[in-house]
């Protein structure tokens, strides 16, 4: 469980220091163009949840963000590592999720600046991206390993 502990504070420690970056050395709305058109850094703040959703409804965003951390701490421990790909996946959302988590508890809101502008999609962050792939790793374990893991479970001997 070290190990994945470790991956999430990874996560977190990446995801703080380019929001610092962006806070400390952008303006509000200042936009860097990487490849113009298509990919930008822009400054921006969302107090929502995705897509801008449920604004300003930080204590609920916290209370949640409290639920699944301890939530997913419960079953890494309980994993033990013995699925080291929903492990991967687990560990991914809790440093995603405690990126945010502390930006609502310390500003009220979350700081945003990765910027798709080809298909036209939200302002986001490193959080938002570990926690998006930690949740489609989640899927596809669900889908490719369970019938594994049942598998496993009836050829145990029943005492």
């Amino acid at each position: 469980m070290f190990y994945y502990i470790l991956l999430a504070l990874l996560v977190f420690l990446l995801d703080q220091g380019s929001k610092w970056m962006v806070v400390h050395f952008m303006n509000y709305g200042d936009t860097i163009p990487l490849w113009p058109g298509v990919f930008h850094i822009t400054s921006h703040r969302n107090a929502g949840a995705a897509f801008g959703i449920l604004q300003n409804q930080r204590g609920l965003f916290l209370l949640i963000t409290v639920v699944v951390v301890v939530g997913i701490v419960a079953v890494l421990w309980r994993l033990k590592g013995k699925n080291p790909l929903l492990s991967v996946a687990l560990s991914l959302v809790l440093g995603g999720a405690l990126g945010n988590f502390l930006d609502r508890l310390v500003a009220g809101e979350v700081v945003d600046f990765l910027d798709f502008r080809l298909i036209h999609y939200p302002i986001f962050n490193l959080a938002d991206s570990s926690i998006v792939i930690g949740v489609g790793l989640i899927l596809f374990d669900s889908l490719f390993s369970g019938g594994r893991r049942k598998n496993e479970k009836e050829e145990e001997p029943v005492n």
